[in-house]
């Protein structure tokens, strides 16, 4: 039975919440993951004779991991009466079923990269032009309004209106280009991520069926992090909660909306209550900050103008501690800072650097330190999201596989050739490979087989791998077999003097990143429903980011870290052009630009188990740089003071007694 003692009575109205709508407005370190678990398995717990099933939605297919391994403790076999997933992944199984009512197959390809993009822009444009002049237009200039439109939901009749109202030249041109660009997806059974959610969008609109059938299915609707859903998510999200119940239960936060950039929007959290008139329950209640830490962030989040009334502070679970918390540290130059940084940790056990994290607003003040930190001896890692595979062995299998499952594509089978000929140092001819499929049957995955094994230069285990294997990837799609089969010819290649030479560089860490990324997708659908498409768009739609080394010290852009907790939080480049941006400086105080800022430093310092050491230089990058205006409404920084004066200071704050 779930048991619902180790929950605080605001945590127990929202588990115990059944019908209707509530949002729950959940501040940070509030257990607000806790809450929706244990929510949908009480609701599972309490209708064991019943067949409808629970959707729960995020952002990241970490939290939705997260989300199915807790159930899953609580409730055995859960995974039947549950989907908890991504909008992204939710979209693309929608539209694996039901495409076909808007013109896709079920093997359509995600473009991941801009590359891919740009390229089916540019034809696109090559169409809408016909031969008129095309004002300079590429692919790549146009990639960030084509992005913009579909995200907000602009369809293609509607874009000449939607760009005249933006006052942009040459509209009637671009408008074509738009429609050309929206077809050609279609076309070529392939979608980039805002088309993936259009799409999926536009499926739920113009097919009643579909989306009744979902509404049946899925009685109970649960969202997670909802303040950063755009504007194309909310509408799918509108229609997939049935209209006669409304049982949709959400968990948000407005002052950790930090996406608006990706069309996230502190209206939208408030137009969701409107349109399905939501009670609202609070959990102010912090279980993850020292008290120190909460009360420097309930400082500075009530100078944003604009919030709910009536919304409450957050208060601090954890008893207060005797040890300095909160640090502040002052520098002359960032070089200092960065020093600083290096040493302080270097102080640290090594297996407790892991347990730290270094933030900022930028990813270039994040590189520098951590090459500071390779010089003072310490591992460190910038995390960054990877969309592709960079070594050789990897590209040449994922290529392999997306040729596959697209035997006619000219960009994998070149892709794959080229991985080949950095493996075998072989040189393939892509053209006459695409003419001699172009002749036959159009396989392009057995022309680039057969004109493999007529080279003499073949070694024996790639000759063997495609003589053997690849025929079964080819008549089967037997994928996991050919997996295993050139992943045995990588770890043999691996250990030869030709494989020594770059080829491998970095292979070790991206096979454990890929087995780990197949076996988090085959534990999400079952191995036995995984077909090559649903591998490939889940691949596609997945970091390929390794796991960390080890006692590395993680270094996060504030964006990166949201949803994280670390023991240790340094918090580093907090001027002025920094933390906040000078795009936020430059748009005025009371701008949207300049609260989301502030929302950015509160989600960063609430990332604080333990400590919060904040920091901040004169001198960044060559400029001089005043201490940033949240440090003073923090209260860390005392009015008047701008800079250091002989060396370093810093000043300790101690939590408050309670």
């Amino acid at each position: 039975m779930v048991d619902l003692s180790i929950l605080n009575d605001n945590q127990c109205e929202a588990v115990n919440w059944r019908e209707g709508s509530l949002l729950v407005l959940a501040g940070p370190g509030s257990g607000k993951t806790r809450v929706l678990t244990y929510r949908i398995a009480s609701i599972i717990e309490a209708t064991p004779d019943k067949h409808f099933k629970i959707l729960g939605l995020t952002f990241t297919n970490k939290a939705a991991a997260e989300m199915r391994e807790r159930i899953a403790s609580l409730v055995p076999n859960a995974g039947d009466r549950t989907l908890l997933t991504t909008f992204h992944s939710f979209s693309a199984d929608l539209l694996r079923q039901h495409g076909h009512h808007v013109g896709l197959k079920p093997d359509f390809t995600i473009l991941v990269q801009d590359a891919d993009r740009c390229s089916l822009l540019d034809e696109a444009i090559d169409r809408a032009r016909n031969g008129a002049d095309g004002h300079g237009m590429t692919g790549e200039r146009l990639l960030p309004l084509v992005s913009r439109l579909i995200e907000n939901n602009v369809g293609t009749e509607g874009a000449l209106e939607a760009l005249r109202n933006g006052s942009f030249d040459g509209v009637e041109v671009l408008a074509s280009v738009y429609g050309s660009y929206r077809t050609l997806m279609i076309e070529k059974n392939a979608l980039d991520f805002p088309g993936l959610i259009a799409e999926a969008l536009g499926l739920l609109e113009k097919v009643p069926g579909v989306r009744k059938q979902i509404q049946r299915i899925y009685r109970y609707v649960c969202v997670d992090e909802f303040q950063d859903t755009n504007l194309l998510q909310y509408r799918i999200l509108s229609h997939l909660v049935n209209p006669s119940t409304k049982n949709l239960f959400v968990v948000a936060d407005d002052d950790q909306i930090i996406y608006q950039w990706n069309g996230a929007s502190p209206e939208r959290l408030w137009e969701l209550r409107e349109d399905f008139s939501m009670r609202v329950l609070q959990l102010p209640e912090n279980y993850r900050c020292p008290p120190a830490v909460v009360e420097l962030a309930n400082r500075l989040i009530k100078h944003n103008p604009g919030r709910p009334a009536g919304k409450t502070e957050l208060t601090a679970h954890k008893n207060p501690s005797d040890e300095n918390v909160v640090r502040i540290k002052m520098f002359n130059n960032f070089e200092q800072e960065a020093a600083w940084v290096a040493e302080d940790i270097g102080g640290r056990p090594a297996g407790e650097r892991a347990r730290c994290v270094i933030l900022a607003r930028t990813k270039k003040l994040l590189e520098q330190t951590v090459d500071t930190l390779a010089e003072s001896g310490i591992s460190a890692y910038l995390a960054m999201r990877k969309n592709e595979f960079e070594s050789a062995p990897l590209q040449w299998l994922h290529s392999i596989l997306r040729l596959a499952n697209a035997r006619s594509s000219p960009e994998h089978l070149r892709l794959a050739c080229r991985a080949f000929f950095l493996l075998e140092g072989i040189n393939l001819d892509v053209r006459n490979i695409m003419s001699h499929a172009a002749a036959g049957d159009g396989d392009c995955l057995r022309s680039f087989a057969q004109a493999a094994l007529a080279r003499g230069e073949l070694s024996p285990r790639a000759r063997e791998l495609l003589e053997n294997a690849l025929p079964r990837l080819s008549e089967r799609l037997d994928f996991q077999s050919f997996e295993r089969a050139a992943f045995a010819w990588f770890d043999d290649f691996q250990e030869t003097v030709l494989g020594a030479d770059g080829v491998f560089d970095e292979y070790s860490e991206e096979k454990e990143a890929w087995r780990g990324l197949v076996g988090e997708i085959t534990s999400q659908y079952g191995e036995r429903e995984i077909t090559l498409h649903l591998l490939l768009q889940e691949l596609d739609l997945r970091s390929k980011t390794p796991p960390p080394p080890d006692d590395a010290v993680p270094c996060f852009t504030i964006h990166a870290s949201k949803g994280m907790e670390f023991d240790h939080v340094y918090l580093i480049g907090m001027v002025e052009d920094q933390l906040p941006s000078w795009a936020a400086l430059k748009k005025g105080d009371d701008s949207r630009e300049m609260r989301e800022e502030r929302r950015n430093c509160f989600v960063a310092i609430t990332r604080a188990q333990e400590t919060l050491s904040l920091s901040c230089s004169s001198r960044v990058q060559g400029w001089e740089k005043k201490p940033s205006r949240f440090l003073y409404e923090m209260g860390v920084l005392e009015p008047g003071r701008s800079s250091p004066k002989d060396k370093p200071k810093s000043r300790v704050l101690k939590p408050a007694p309670q």
